[in-house]
């Protein structure tokens, strides 16, 4: 059987046909010796026929499609002009060797032809990309490897494309300096108890809150200049009024040491340190709590910010977490109990990191572990949402939250929760609302700015001396019927009356031969109905030109008479 090769190059798709294998023989190491002779390998593998890429993004986009196990058209139709043709019903004579396994079961589905990759055929392919440039003509020294850099360059740049408001790098490392600064801030708050201590040691057992203990000992500096005029001042650190009187009246009376003024310095300088560490870490948090809403807002919905911040930071990416089973998920942080458990055969883990979700918090004691279970299979499927969903939403969080806490009264009051597949058809259902609401809004502000924008042309029409439409004079009139203009009506009812006057006359005519009297009182009728007819139907004169008419028409009658 034939064996055919698929080179992908940086410049083209070429394809080489291997013949004579059998001096070789179908052995690596004998592929391998050969390899490096040009001589011994030129007479086994000879180019066929060659396909160079229209351009460097057409290249990028073959190179993609390789990498995705893809057969794109251009790969398509060469391969079918190139490889010899198979009658129907019969199977082909030859095979195709690829580097990509994906790429040749692809080939094989689409096309039917045989693909094979194996070390054989990967030792052919590593020949023919060594002396590539010897059986392609007219290539110069270099153009294959600017080709090779530049494909390099793009394909690489294009991987490491990302969007910018969906880096999940930035939650690890903000979680990571959160968690750092709650140790720091701690250690330091104790440091200036005990530093402060020294001076004023009952100030320890009033004020328990670290900011706080900071804040009063930087605005009471010296025990001894502590006076009841300070007391507003506490009362608005506090937020207390008794305990500032307490604190001034524990000043009086206390038992620390007097400090001088350069280490009273130093304590208040300390102070305003941690203070402006506590300070920043609440800008951090909300910092935090802004790009999970960005990154994975169904996963925060669900679990939390800071919890879902450290489950993506534990497993490396949102995406390593999207990858990650919800058996998996659920122990995540507790590895070294798991592995201890593994090791003396004793119980595992029944939860990591979510522990610290209040769920789990407010579970019985007994039903801890299938809380844990449940809601780990819900972060996981928030987690897959967030990963692969290109709309940010936080539908889907709400709905698998309300599902926790329907699962919460199950396992409290045995109240039966809704079904998965119902919840998740309503959150479908709220997305497409939600995103029709938002194309009815856009369409109603585009018209109202080009609403604004005809306003804004009138306005300059009107400055530039032009009148509007609406503004222009109309006809003026002298007050005589005869300037009056003719309304549509009146045009159409005298159109109708001169239609009329020639079928009566015709009538009078052919009547006359019998009967003269009754003609001569029936054309003295429709003079009175034209009389009566001169005027308006509000009771004004019909303008000049019609009484002409008339008199001619009443002219006429007679000459027939």
């Amino acid at each position: 059987m034939a064996l055919y090769l698929l080179y992908e190059a940086a410049s083209g798709y070429a394809l080489f046909h291997a013949h004579g294998l059998d001096e070789i023989g179908q052995n690596t190491e004998a592929v391998r010796n050969s390899v490096a002779d040009l001589n011994r390998f030129g007479k086994v593998v000879k180019l066929v026929a060659f396909n160079p890429f229209e351009s460097a993004l057409d290249a990028l986009n073959q190179c993609n499609a390789v990498s995705e196990g893809h057969m794109t058209d251009e790969l398509r139709n060469f391969l079918e002009l190139s490889l010899p043709k198979v009658k129907e019903g019969k199977k082909p004579k030859f095979s195709l060797g690829v580097a990509e396994p994906k790429i040749g079961s692809h080939i094989y589905e689409v096309t039917k032809i045989p693909c094979q990759s194996n070390e054989f055929v990967l030792e052919l392919l590593r020949g023919v990309r060594l002396h590539f440039d010897r059986f392609i003509e007219n290539l110069k020294p270099g153009d294959l490897e600017k080709a090779q850099l530049g494909l390099g360059h793009s394909y690489s740049r294009a991987k490491v494309k990302f969007n910018v408001n969906r880096v999940d790098n930035m939650v690890i490392q903000a979680i990571f300096l959160l968690d750092t600064l709650d140790k720091d801030i701690n250690s330091f708050s104790m440091r200036v108890r005990e530093w402060y201590s020294w001076h004023f040691p009952e100030l320890v057992k009033i004020v328990n809150d670290n900011y706080l203990y900071a804040k009063v000992s930087k605005f009471v500096d010296n025990k001894s200049e502590l006076s009841e005029d300070k007391i507003p001042g506490l009362t608005d650190i506090l937020g207390d009024e008794d305990k500032a009187k307490e604190i001034v009246e524990a000043a009086k009376a206390s038992m620390g040491q007097d400090l001088s003024p350069i280490d009273l310095i130093n304590v208040k300088q300390f102070a305003q340190r941690v203070m402006d560490l506590s300070e920043y870490r609440k800008k951090l948090y909300d910092y935090l709590v802004t790009k999970m809403n960005d990154i994975a807002p169904n996963l925060a919905a669900l679990i939390g910010e800071v919890v879902g911040a450290r489950l993506i930071s534990h497993a490396g990416s949102l995406t390593n977490l999207a990858k990650c089973p919800s058996s998996t998920l659920q122990i995540l942080g507790a590895e070294k109990a798991l592995f201890r458990a593994l090791k003396t055969r004793g119980n595992t883990p029944k939860y990591g990191l979510i522990f610290h979700s209040s769920f789990i918090g407010r579970a019985s004691a007994r039903n801890k572990g299938r809380m844990a279970r449940y809601l780990a299979n819900k972060c996981s499927i928030a987690s897959r949402i967030d990963c692969f969903l290109e709309k940010n939403t936080t539908a889907f969080g709400e709905k698998l939250r309300e599902q926790v806490e329907e699962r919460l009264d199950f396992y409290d009051k045995g109240v039966a929760p809704r079904k998965n597949i119902d919840v998740m058809k309503d959150a479908i259902e709220n997305t497409q609302n939600k995103d029709s609401e938002m194309d009815t809004e856009k369409a109603s502000t585009e018209s109202s700015v080009k609403k604004s924008k005809k306003k804004k042309s009138k306005v300059v029409a009107t400055e530039d001396g032009e009148p509007m439409e609406e503004d222009k004079p109309a006809a003026i009139t002298n007050g005589d019927a005869s300037e009056e203009p003719k309304t549509e009506k009146k045009k159409k009812k005298e159109k109708r009356k001169l239609e009329q006057v020639p079928e009566q006359e015709q009538a009078a005519e052919k009547v006359n031969g019998v009967n003269g009297v009754n003609a001569e009182e029936e054309t003295v009728k429709t003079k009175k109905k034209k009389k009566k007819n001169g005027k308006d139907e509000d009771g004004e004169d019909l303008p000049a030109a019609s009484e002409g008419k008339k008199k001619k028409k009443k002219s006429r009658s007679e000459d027939d008479k």
